[in-house]
């Protein structure tokens, strides 16, 4: 058992300390890379969900009610408190997720910078007046929701735990997070070591399955539910909400495109290829640009250069420092991505990389499965359509730029897209075509402080990661006086 994971008596933090309430039932973790048991914790049946949020409504008056710059000072000291423990929570979870350690450090310190954003846009949580006849005054007012649950997904556990509690923070809600089930950690680790920053019960950890996530989401307490996850799980919290009509936050999931015009690099476009496919994280990241749609004038060169790139993209034990490319995070997406690896087989993709566990003996017992790669791949087939959130890469070839944009926007998703070409004109005229919430132009997979990231379609509902996010954590309150009436001076 890991010495740094959470004690069999941990898992549910409610109320500023550690809770064992009488439906809470131990369970063990496992790593997703070893096969080997971490640690046992506890999770949440619906009573102590109950609990949870009873300590966040309590604390909700308080907490909506501390200054502004107080609560940004507050949320300074967790972003502080995260990066002299970034060392620790990346271990704690490239030993629990299966991602490398040096990505999961990045992602610590891509939280903290998140939470000093959050901090310092607190002041901006403002109100406007309306112009009105003389006599009267209209304007209006912004305050929090109350009791906000998150339930956050096993791609990037603390980064999401921690980043995705800002804004509802900042904006003076409580909070509830669930983590993910497949790997709770680190979530766990965050909690003790906000413990002693925030007041009891503004913040709240309850490790569970799907029965926590289902009480959370429709417990009447809950004023606004924030999911990111699959678009199954989205649409069940969008049901749940619907019967006590909240405020939604939804990011889901993507099929993203990356296309390449006919002047674009074929070396540049291939790396892209690589890096927005997201393998070092097995492939497992919603902004993926899962599709690769290829000129075919330079099409057999991208192939070149991209299998010679991938080449370099190794699995290893995500715990090493040196790892490129960690595992999937349990044998149940295991089986899932392998059996679409085969379907894609079957139906006349051509493999050009992967497709399979990685000879490494000392992989053996992981989840792992190499960069995968198909080619000629088309519209008809399933890899095609269907998000796959593994290690596999579909690559189209394509002529006609009217059909082109018919084919990308063919898919229910809409979330990222990456378009690569020199030509300003070419760029602005597919920026304007692709239904995506998140564009690139000769550039793939990152994110940028303050820039809005969130879908078109049923990749999501809201923005994340700038201001709007702020605001859509809290609702408009609208004031009207009429003021007394009085003979005006000569």
């Amino acid at each position: 058992m890991n010495d740094m994971a959470p004690s069999p008596s941990k898992g549910i933090f409610y109320n500023g300390t550690w809770q064992r309430p009488k439906d809470a039932q131990t369970v063990s973790v496992f790593s997703p890379a070893t096969g080997e048991k971490i640690a046992d914790i506890l999770h949440a049946g619906p009573q102590a969900v109950d609990a949870a949020v009873a300590a966040a409504k309590a604390a909700f008056r308080g907490w909506s009610r501390t200054p502004l710059l107080e609560r940004g000072q507050l949320l300074k000291r967790i972003a502080q408190a995260l990066r002299d423990h970034a060392d620790e929570l990346a271990l704690i979870e490239a030993e629990d997720g299966g991602n490398p350690l040096r990505l999961v450090r990045q992602d610590v310190f891509s939280a903290a910078a998140q939470i000093d954003y959050f901090a310092g846009l607190v002041t901006e949580i403002k109100g406007h007046s309306i112009p009105r006849d003389p006599g009267s005054l209209n304007y209006t007012i912004r305050e929090p929701w109350g009791v906000v649950a998150r339930i956050i997904p096993f791609n990037h556990p603390i980064l999401f735990c921690a980043s995705k509690s800002a804004a509802p923070l900042a904006a003076g809600n409580t909070v509830v997070v669930k983590p993910p089930e497949q790997a709770p950690l680190s979530a766990l680790r965050f909690a003790e070591i906000v413990a002693d920053i925030l007041p009891p019960g503004v913040l709240n950890i309850v490790a569970g399955g799907g029965e926590a996530g289902a009480r959370l989401t429709s417990h009447p307490d809950i004023a606004k539910i924030a999911l990111t996850g699959s678009l199954p799980t989205g649409r069940a919290v969008l049901r749940a909400a619907a019967e006590r009509i909240r405020s939604v936050q939804l990011e889901l999931g993507g099929k993203n495109a990356l296309i390449a015009f006919d002047d674009a690099d074929p070396a540049a476009v291939a790396s892209a290829m690589v890096g927005g496919m997201n393998f070092t994280w097995a492939g497992q990241s919603c902004g993926s640009t899962s599709r690769a749609f290829i000129h075919e004038a330079i099409y057999e060169d991208v192939l070149a250069h991209l299998k010679r790139r991938v080449a370099d993209v190794r699995p290893g034990l995500p715990t090493r420092p040196e790892t490129m490319m960690g595992s999937l995070i349990d044998r149940r997406q295991y089986d899932r991505v392998m059996n679409y690896i085969e379907i894609a087989r079957r139906e006349g993709a051509r493999l050009i990389a992967g497709g399979k566990h990685p000879d490494d003996p000392l992989l053996k017992d992981g989840c792992f499965i190499e960069p995968t790669i198909f080619a000629d791949v088309d519209l008809s087939m399933t890899i095609a359509r269907e998000e796959i959130f593994g290690p596999v890469l579909s690559v189209f070839r394509w002529s006609d730029e009217q059909q082109l944009v018919r084919d990308v926007n063919s898919v229910e998703y809409g979330l990222t897209c990456s378009i690569w070409t020199n030509d300003l004109h070419r760029a602005h005229r597919m920026i304007s075509v692709v239904e995506a919430g998140f564009v690139w132009v000769n550039e793939t997979t990152k994110h940028f402080i303050g820039a809005p990231f969130g879908g078109y379609k049923q990749s999501g509902l809201g923005r994340e990661e700038s201001i709007e996010e702020l605001l859509d954590y809290t609702q408009i309150k609208h004031v009207h006086i009429k003021y007394h009436s009085e003979t005006p001076a000569a």
